[in-house]
């Protein structure tokens, strides 16, 4: 379930870093990607590309090196 901590997204934006730098200044927080609002599992396109080209850009824009991983589908 969605909450300050977790955010669910069908597909990355350049405009999620901010959902990111966001969950920096807080407590923290994780942004899963391949995922409906509603739950539903959609998964992600060209994943292994994705999470090479995440960190950088994250890192680019926030200075925050973030933790990407591919992770097993949670129901």
């Amino acid at each position: 379930m969605e909450n300050q901590n977790f955010e669910w997204k069908e597909t990355w934006r350049d405009e999620y870093v901010k959902v990111i730098c966001g969950f920096a200044n807080a407590d923290g927080g994780t942004l899963e990607i391949g995922r409906r609002d509603d739950g539903e599992v959609i998964g992600v396109a060209n994943i292994k590309k994705l999470l090479e080209d995440l960190p950088n850009k994250i890192r680019s824009a926030t200075g925050v090196i973030p933790a990407a991983r591919q992770s097993p589908v949670r129901a």
